[in-house]
């Protein structure tokens, strides 16, 4: 694994291949619809500071381009594995990381399943959760995590656990046990995954996004689900990951916060 002692050693392309080293990009390649890695490139070739976010927007990218970025690291990038024509809102981002020369790269499956830098990785270690394993399958890669609480919890006490007292949630089925101890996580949009959650018995399924479909399956087989929000159950990754960052590369990184509600 690369470190580095002076930053403005490092070009885009050995940032890439720190990145692929890191969180093992390529063993995705054929399972996420993302186009993980460079999505845009710059004219310097010079990468000296890093910016974090969750997603690549206009916003995004004139943040981070305020505060001096050379690339913007994001989970949800702007190509997913279909060209669009590049008009309207679609031109107007990526004409915005041109002017700008401000490079964009993606990390989304990979940064969700890593098992010490990922979302739900770092969730379950935030939870404290022990005897830990991959949960949540796609495409015959786990990319959540599963484990039991050192001392079982009520459903509030992870809520405050996870996203603080006031955190905002899109919602939560409480139909199991009042007192949680096995929980399983997977971040962003996956409800349906509480299926795997059930059929392994957990008191507790935590992800980003809700559907209506799901509500009678959880309220029959008797399991709690927190809904936490596809932005603040994915902010984590990014967060670590720049920690990391600033470590082994000795690079300057900042996170951009901007939230969506969702």
């Amino acid at each position: 694994m690369r470190t580095c002692n002076n930053a403005a050693d490092m070009n885009l392309n050995e940032l890439d291949s720190y990145f692929r080293e890191l969180l093992r990009i390529d063993e995705f390649a054929r399972d996420d619809s993302s186009q993980n890695g460079v999505q845009i490139e710059r004219n310097t070739g010079s990468v000296t500071r890093l910016a974090f976010a969750v997603d690549a927007s206009l916003e995004t990218a004139r943040r981070a381009s305020d505060w001096g970025a050379s690339v913007l690291v994001v989970h949800h990038g702007l190509l997913w594995g279909k060209s669009l024509p590049i008009t309207g809102v679609h031109f107007g981002r990526i004409k915005e990381f041109l002017l700008r020369d401000l490079a964009l790269y993606a990390i989304h499956l990979p940064l969700d399943q890593h098992e010490e830098l990922g979302n739900n990785a770092v969730m379950a270690a935030r939870l404290g959760l022990v005897q830990r394993m991959p949960f949540g399958e796609h495409h015959g890669k786990c990319v959540g995590w599963k484990g039991v609480l050192p001392e079982p919890q009520t459903l509030e006490q992870v809520h405050h656990r996870l996203f603080g007292p006031g955190g905002d949630l899109l919602g939560t089925l409480p139909f199991g046990p009042e007192r949680i101890s096995s929980v399983g996580i997977v971040s962003g949009g996956a409800p349906w995954d509480v299926l795997q959650a059930i059929d392994q018995q957990l008191d507790l399924f935590i992800t980003g996004e809700s559907t209506h479909e799901i509500y009678h399956h959880c309220l029959e087989a008797g399991i709690n689900v927190l809904f936490g929000g596809h932005y603040q159950t994915e902010v984590w990754g990014v967060q670590a990951l720049g920690k990391r960052c600033a470590n082994d590369l000795k690079l300057e990184t900042t996170f951009i916060d901007l939230p969506t509600g969702l």
